[in-house]
């Protein structure tokens, strides 16, 4: 049981219902994480916000979905695990690539690059060293993709903060955690 109310989408204010829509347009059905999040108008439009701007970013969207599995795992995240690996398949991933991923690893060289670095981002939070930074431009990420992981990191840990604090219900289909 969610640890906050889950905000019905057709019973709440009109600026909660105005970006909850757009959630449901985007999705089909609105993710108890977000209903979650509509508990402050203002956090879930940061949020839904985040989640635009990236989609539209250099990172594409199956690194991006990668990203989010090998930190929802190293935080524990159920939800973002089982979200984030539907989504990966979604965006062209295989199911061996996001298992894969779940665990900080790539096949692909650049991917992998990325991988490692938004995991040590986690783990050292946020202490990281020149070399974390040549590792990412020598596998051929320039600096505008390299402040753009910086940010889809930000946004999980948000994400999965707001999911494991707040016990919100998973409404994907599961993955087990690693």
């Amino acid at each position: 049981m969610s640890r906050v109310p889950l905000i019905n989408p057709h019973d709440t204010t009109a600026d909660r219902q105005a970006v909850l829509s757009q959630i449901h347009a985007a999705f089909g059905a609105t993710p108890n994480m977000f209903k979650a999040v509509a508990n402050s108008p203002a956090a879930l439009k940061s949020m839904w916000g985040a989640f635009g701007a990236l989609g539209g970013g250099v990172i594409p969207a199956k690194v991006g979905e990668q990203i989010a599995v090998a930190i929802a795992n190293r935080n524990a995240c159920e939800y973002c695990l089982a979200a984030h690996t539907a989504l990966g398949r979604k965006a062209g991933a295989s199911g061996a690539e996001m298992s894969a991923a779940q665990d900080g690893h790539s096949d692909d060289p650049k991917t992998a690059a990325a991988l490692r670095f938004a995991l040590r981002v986690v783990e050292s939070r946020g202490q990281i060293s020149d070399a974390d930074v040549q590792d990412l431009r020598g596998a051929g990420y320039d600096d505008e993709a390299i402040v753009e992981i910086l940010a889809h990191v930000a946004l999980n840990l948000f994400t999965n903060y707001v999911n494991v604090a707040f016990a919100v219900p998973v409404d994907f289909p599961g993955v087990k955690l690693r």
